[in-house]
């Protein structure tokens, strides 16, 4: 992925509040308190991508119409959410020497930056590194952080550089995102080594010694089930849909998320529209898209992202582009469930990274998920276990077959 793109999609991400939110009918009482007593954790936080915007402070309570961003502490409180995955993502860039370099430094600067947010609201938010520490931390004010690495282009060839993020707190990692890298096929790029590398299955068992959940989203089908059978402990897809239900690369196949859940595994459903709906190209909206991002780029401070934000409603208003749904999104979790089983499922908006549907805006639409899955028949037990049950069990067994 150039520069040029990634800078677009940050955009893109940051910005994605429709032109008007729709109004929507309030949730039982019985449905609130059954969420609020659940420990509910999404995988796929991109929130870090605005800890160095000036003015922007996740302690403070923004809208997601007004700004773009969509996780922040008062929205998870008032959302029932009691920690996330919080994402160190990089760009893929040149494969070279300069390129991971970059990269690495880029990475070491944002893994400090979440801790430092934890450290500096340490009333707030808790870096944790294990699901006991997660648990403990549930539906308590304080929320939990776990740290991923989204794409690992910042270990270039060194993967000895995976202890040092593991050293920092990284639990869950990514092989690849967009493009292709040294280690494995993105499933949005041609194949190029046929799924893993030989260095990407080096990659897969340093993991495994080090304890660290492997995440599959963002790779090919073949990089997905290479890791699902070389990995010694389950693995995790953080951010990903049902290609049953909309054919894209990015989403996979009922026959791999069985083999998924067989070993054990977990697929988070993911809340990005062009993953779930066909948006039929449109030259001059795409044209108007790629102006919007020569004058703002990467929005640099709070006011930069607000008048980004008003400005591509109107763009997207003025094409009326389609866009997805709370009710697409049911759709694929239920699939999920009845091809994987309770399990194997859990849930992540890709909040602050692009995600985001009508009627499923932010943090604060979360309690319509254990709506839905109570208005379907299922209990307590089972909705706790799609919200973090699950996700949490997988950070344990990567965990305990290293030993640690």
């Amino acid at each position: 992925m150039s520069r040029r793109i990634a800078a677009l999609a940050v955009l893109l991400a940051a910005t994605a509040a429709p032109a008007l939110a729709q109004p929507k009918a309030a949730i039982s009482k019985a449905d609130r308190d059954l969420h609020e007593n659940l420990t509910v954790l999404d995988t796929h936080f991109d929130t870090p991508a605005l800890f160095n915007v000036e003015g922007w402070r996740i302690i403070d309570r923004h809208d997601v119409a007004k700004d773009g961003s969509q996780v922040d502490y008062p929205r998870m409180v008032e959302g029932g959410v009691d920690g996330g995955v919080f994402v160190v993502f990089t760009a893929q860039g040149p494969r070279t020497p300069e390129g991971n370099a970059a990269a690495r430094d880029f990475a070491l600067v944002r893994i400090t930056e979440i801790r430092e947010m934890a450290a500096r609201y340490s009333d707030k938010f808790q870096v944790v590194t294990t699901a006991a520490e997660a648990r403990k931390l549930a539906n308590t004010p304080k929320k939990f952080v776990f740290i991923s690495l989204e794409n690992s282009y910042p270990l270039g060839r060194d993967l000895t550089l995976m202890e040092t993020f593991y050293d920092l707190g990284a639990r869950m990692m990514s092989p690849v995102h967009t493009a292709n890298n040294d280690l494995a096929d993105s499933a949005t790029a041609p194949a190029e080594h046929g799924g893993l590398s030989p260095l990407g299955k080096q990659w897969v068992a340093e993991a495994n010694r080090l304890g660290v959940l492997i995440d599959a989203s963002h790779a090919s089908d073949a990089a997905t089930e290479q890791m699902i059978e070389l990995s010694k402990a389950p693995i995790i897809l953080s951010h990903t849909g049902a290609k049953a239900i909309f054919d894209h690369p990015r989403n996979i196949g009922d026959d791999l998320m069985r083999k998924l859940a067989a070993k054990g595994g977990v697929i988070q459903l993911n809340a990005l529209s062009n993953y779930m709906i066909t948006v039929p190209p449109n030259a001059e909206r795409d044209a108007a898209l790629r102006e919007l991002n020569r004058k703002y780029g990467r929005p640099k401070t709070r006011a930069a992202m607000e008048a980004a934000t008003a400005e591509r409603a109107a763009i997207l208003a003025r094409y009326g582009t389609p866009r997805a749904t709370f009710d697409d999104f049911v759709k694929h979790l239920l699939h999920a469930i009845e091809v994987a089983g309770i399990d194997h499922v859990g849930i992540s908006g890709d909040f602050d990274g692009g995600g985001g549907l009508t009627g499923f805006e932010d943090i604060l639409d979360f309690p319509d998920i254990t709506a839905a899955l109570r208005a379907k028949g299922y209990s307590k037990a089972d909705i706790d276990k799609v919200w973090g049950g699950n996700a949490l069990r997988v950070f344990e067994q990567a965990q305990a077959q290293a030993g640690r």
